[in-house]
């Protein structure tokens, strides 16, 4: 994300930034509630849909891609634009919200909670990546300030409105009360956040994207799984950390960070290594 210029945050109105950034308060809400809210209405979720052996799993399919989506919003949105990307985000955590809302069984909850992951992934980076869009650096701290105490504030309060919702309505409301909110947020984020920034020739890289996401679910899966489902000393353990580091470490060479990071140790020196230690000014890399 580049810094915002001068330039750049005269195109926006004071008008425009209130109601783009009350969107975007709306959102973080939205996203910091669905992460305390549901897990207050899950007991009652499975005396209703059953399948009490696969509850974690609820939580777990929303981690799983949440996590590996937000660095791919992050890059996207570098070469595509913020609104298309953020406008994608929100529609898809709607629709997946309405899903969850409606699932008839536990394992159809797992997989709508699943792509409401890949919206939610968005909701919180895009976020912060429009404030240091529209703001100055010096300004930005002063609007972080806001967000950070709206998610903070629906962190506290996501437990127990779960549950006066749960209680009063039902627990299919955990999810519908993200239809009303959302919506109204997806309209003044699309009305008033401006198009454009994306790159006139964007180049994908499927093979890195591939790779960060499988060494993300691997690591994920991996620390939610052992000590429950997984012992710490089973086979299977071991074997899903190593090929998750691997995965990882092919991700990093794949994008010549390894052999960059290699090329100064060895060409500038590291103070473990005097044998390869050269004077400062000396590095020349390729």
């Amino acid at each position: 994300m580049q810094p915002a210029s001068t330039e750049n945050v005269s195109a926006y109105s004071s008008s425009t930034r209130i109601r783009v950034f009350a969107g975007l308060i709306l959102t973080m809400i939205m996203a910091a509630l669905d992460q305390s809210i549901v897990s207050t209405a899950l007991p009652t979720v499975v005396s209703d849909l059953g399948g009490l052996a696969h509850m974690s799993w609820v939580v777990t399919a929303f981690m799983l891609t949440s996590t590996i989506a937000t660095p791919l919003y992050g890059k996207l949105s570098d070469m595509f634009g913020r609104r298309p990307l953020l406008g994608f985000s929100i529609g898809m955590f709607l629709f997946a919200s309405l899903l969850c809302g409606v699932a008839q069984s536990m394992w159809q909850l797992i997989l709508f909670r699943g792509l409401q992951g890949i919206g939610a992934g968005g909701l919180m980076t895009l976020s912060q990546t429009v404030i240091g869009d529209m703001v100055t650096p010096q300004q930005r701290g002063k609007y972080q300030g806001l967000f950070t105490g709206a998610f903070a504030v629906s962190s506290v309060t996501g437990p127990f409105l779960g549950g006066v919702l749960t209680s009063a309505l039902s627990w299919r409301w955990v999810f519908l009360v993200n239809l009303p909110v959302g919506l109204f947020a997806f309209a003044l984020i699309m009305l008033s956040l401006p198009g454009g920034g994306a790159e006139k020739r964007p180049r994908i890289d499927y093979l890195g994207a591939g790779l960060l996401s499988v060494a993300t679910a691997g690591f994920l899966l991996l620390f939610n799984s052992i000590g429950t489902a997984l012992s710490w000393t089973s086979p299977l353990t071991f074997l899903l950390l190593a090929l998750s580091i691997a995965v990882f470490l092919l991700f990093i060479w794949q994008n010549g960070a390894l052999l960059n990071l290699w090329s100064v140790w060895v060409c500038c020196g590291f103070p473990i290594f005097p044998s390869v230690w050269r004077q400062p000014g000396s590095c020349h890399l390729p």
